[in-house]
């Protein structure tokens, strides 16, 4: 079991609060994401999951148990850290095996957690070796194998991928997803990276300044988003604004996503420019400067030409649009 609810947490330094009354439930065997841009709170909140920063107020429960004043080794719970925290001297056997070790379990329990691990991780070839012998895909493994040879009630996972390159973070990123399925484990998984909060949770918690915006699964997120913050923090491309007023719809704003903005040579409901262009192969954004709105992005499926300074008109499809009063909230 590994069922976490947190009621009314805030957490300050000194006069700053920087956790603002949160309310969260993540069910038992649930991977959820919290996301949000640099500052909002997100690595704070895991950290005091984790216990590692105090609850200035409010409860953390787990299972039901209260475990705010739980210290960190006390609380069940695995956290696997962006920088590994690896320690250097040890073979890969022994970092991941060490917490067993330290609790006192039996030689025998201890070497079946580790095997149970690797081969979960592909890291059998490579448990003789030190963390120096090792890529950062590997040692990242290796830190999330001696959180799983732990089975705690729940991991946590602290932007584990950002010190990858790019075709690591996404082989890494099926290896997290896999591992979910395989374990059925409870995560909560921190990222400021909104695709890999898409492509990875059950639940997206969206955070601002201390505060969640919205909490759903990703695709509720994107189709149904609340406001205009989290309209335009989920997607990528992000959703574009226009002046509601200038193109002849209600509200204050008008979202509309790349896809779903159409482009033309000869005629259409939005005149612009063409700004920018980049072609991506299997898609193609097109960014254009189109006043009062500001700068557009389309985004077509295969590969067009379009050139920069061109003269354009861009169509939003309208059963496609969402609409914002003026203080950012959706209308319904």
């Amino acid at each position: 079991m590994g069922a976490l609810s947190l009621s009314q947490v805030t957490k300050a330094f000194g006069k700053t609060e920087v956790i603002k009354g949160v309310d969260l439930t993540v069910n038992d065997g649930e991977f959820c994401v919290f996301v949000g841009p640099s500052g909002c709170g997100k690595s704070t909140l895991l950290r005091m999951i984790a216990g590692l920063e105090d609850v200035s107020g409010g409860d953390v429960m787990l299972d039901g148990v209260r475990i705010n004043d739980l210290a960190p080794a006390k609380r069940e719970l695995a956290m696997v850290f962006q920088t590994y925290a690896l320690y250097p001297h040890l073979t890969v056997r022994e970092n991941m095996g060490l917490a067993l070790k330290q609790a006192g379990e039996p030689k025998a329990k201890i070497d079946a957690s580790i095997a149970r691990a690797a081969g979960m991780l592909a890291l059998d070839p490579y448990l003789d070796r030190r963390p120096a012998e090792l890529s950062g895909g590997q040692r990242q493994r290796v830190a999330i194998g001696r959180a799983i040879v732990r089975t705690p009630k729940l991991f946590l996972f602290d932007e584990p991928l950002s010190n990858l390159d790019a075709a690591l973070r996404v082989a890494t990123r099926i290896e997290i997803a896999r591992l979910h399925r395989e374990l059925g484990a409870t995560m909560i998984y921190v990222t400021h990276d909104q695709v890999e909060a898409m492509t990875l949770a059950d639940k997206i918690v969206v955070l601002r300044a201390g505060r969640v915006e919205q909490v759903g699964a990703p695709m509720e997120l994107y189709n149904n988003p609340a406001n205009t913050f989290v309209a335009g923090f989920i997607g990528s491309p992000q959703m574009n604004f226009l002046k509601s007023a200038a193109v002849g719809q209600q509200g204050e704003t008008t979202g509309i996503r790349p896809e779903h903005l159409t482009i033309a040579r000869d005629a259409g409901q939005i005149a612009g420019q063409v700004s920018h262009v980049e072609k991506l192969g299997g898609e193609t954004l097109v960014y254009v400067r189109a006043e009062p709105h500001g700068l557009l992005t389309v985004r077509l499926f295969g590969e067009h030409d379009f050139a920069v300074d061109e003269a354009v008109w861009l169509t939003p499809d309208a059963t496609r649009a969402f609409h914002f009063d003026a203080n950012g909230a959706r209308l319904r």
